[in-house]
């Protein structure tokens, strides 16, 4: 009996830990999203796990740094013209972004070895803790390949590919640990079973995950300045020069057709979500989906709203640092709810039929 006690409370402990950790990889998001407006990433030139985890500590030790980073490319096109005060400005979000990226480990790690130790972890929990801690590992490997791959004379701005491929996998560990959460968090009965509108729920995501990585491009490329216009894209429904240029590929480079698509997708998601609402309103079984199933609706709207006001001001920087980090953030909110509301349409049949 104290056996099974113990159990059950271990599992809401360990979801309230883990969604301590989806809180924290979001702050960690947003962290990113902010290093990357303010052109911060290329400003630490060293990893150094253990000893990066303290800024310079005296002017000596500034200038050093700061004579490193005038090696670079990114100094040498854009930033030559920087101050140590500058640098000072651009090395304290990269360095947040490092330090609140140990400190995610540590809230990981430290209560990993507490829960084992008082047996609030099952044997069923381990695998994909194990899975867990090897995500976090493979974000932290990916956000240094992609900062060193820019550490060089030549580029001043990491790619934007790399960009994306880093921002999709701090998307995958937040849905993992979600969804991680959610299994332990919400009882099987509190499903429901809708086998059609889990598929569309299903279309949705793989439709918002394409979406995000063009939002990536969008990031990387500067895309926005190159039209920032609405609701046409430079006065045409229709923009020219979406064409390839030399050495590149029109779909992924080139930053009018990225923008174009991801306008496009985002019209398309809006109305697909809404048309996905207006058939969950058609559940009428009470429970959690019933209760929160406007919520990506909402957010859609949201996001819309704040895409639309990104794009105007992607040539003011001030304005489109808080609205790009904005934007940014409500994107996680409807990749989250969706994956919420998908979660709770896979109950089985015989809780519908209860």
């Amino acid at each position: 009996m104290n056996e099974v006690v113990i159990q059950k409370t271990g599992s809401r402990a360990v979801a309230f830990w883990l969604l301590t950790g989806v809180g924290m990889i979001m702050v960690q998001v947003l962290l990113g999203g902010i290093t990357r407006l303010t052109g911060s990433g290329l400003s630490i030139t060293e990893w150094k796990p253990i000893l990066g985890a303290f800024p310079p500590m005296n002017e000596l030790d500034w200038v050093a740094a700061f004579d490193k980073y005038k090696e670079i490319g990114q100094f040498k096109h854009i930033n030559f013209d920087f101050t140590l005060s500058d640098f000072k400005f651009i090395y304290f979000w990269e360095w947040f972004h490092r330090v609140w990226a140990r400190l995610i480990g540590l809230v990981f790690l430290v209560p990993f070895f507490y829960f084992i130790r008082k047996k609030m972890i099952s044997n069923e929990m381990v695998i994909p803790m194990i899975i867990l801690f090897l995500l976090g590992a493979l974000q932290g490997a990916l956000g240094w390949i992609m900062v060193k791959s820019g550490l060089n004379e030549e580029d001043i701005y990491v790619s934007h590919i790399r960009l994306a491929i880093h921002f999709m996998a701090a998307l995958g560990l937040l849905w993992y640990t979600l969804w991680f959460a959610f299994k332990l968090l919400i009882p099987e009965a509190a499903r429901t079973f809708q086998p059609a509108l889990k598929k569309y729920t299903l279309v949705l995501l793989i439709l918002l995950i394409i979406q995000l990585i063009y939002g990536a491009f969008m990031a990387g490329l500067k895309a926005g300045s190159f039209a920032p216009t609405w609701p046409t894209i430079n006065d045409q429904w229709w923009p020219t020069g979406m064409e390839n240029t030399k050495g590149s590929f029109f779909l992924t480079d080139n930053p009018i057709t990225v923008q174009f698509i991801h306008r496009g997708l985002a019209y398309l998601i809006s109305i697909l979500i809404v048309g996905w609402y207006l058939k969950a309103r058609k559940i009428l079984k009470p429970g959690l989906f019933s209760n929160l199933s406007y919520l990506p609706v909402l957010l859609v709207v949201i996001q819309v709203i704040l895409g639309i006001l990104t794009v105007i001001y992607s040539t003011n920087y001030n304005t489109l640092l808080w609205l790009g980090v904005s934007h940014q953030f409500v994107a996680m909110l409807l990749l989250m709810s969706l994956v919420f509301m998908s979660y709770l349409l896979i109950g089985k049949k015989s809780f519908q039929q209860s």
